[in-house]
């Protein structure tokens, strides 16, 4: 697996779930449940990884859509 975004912001981390899961690209959540150590401040960065294979397909589905990193 490999690290395709890492973000604050849960509304960019469920949009770029939503398009790579729609171009067929499976992609895993990491550091979700973080908040519960962090006292829910949203201040921990969540992660979004995918297979090193899609890594490619997934970097340019992100960048049409207008996604990067914080």
């Amino acid at each position: 697996m490999k690290e395709l975004l890492r973000s604050t912001d849960p509304v960019k981390i469920a949009l770029a779930t939503a398009l790579l899961e729609g171009e067929g690209i499976t992609a895993f959540q990491l550091d979700v449940h973080m908040s519960v150590l962090e006292g829910s401040l949203g201040i921990l960065p969540r992660r979004v990884m995918v297979a090193e294979r899609d890594l490619f397909m997934a970097r340019a589905v992100l960048h049409d859509n207008g996604i990067g990193s914080d």
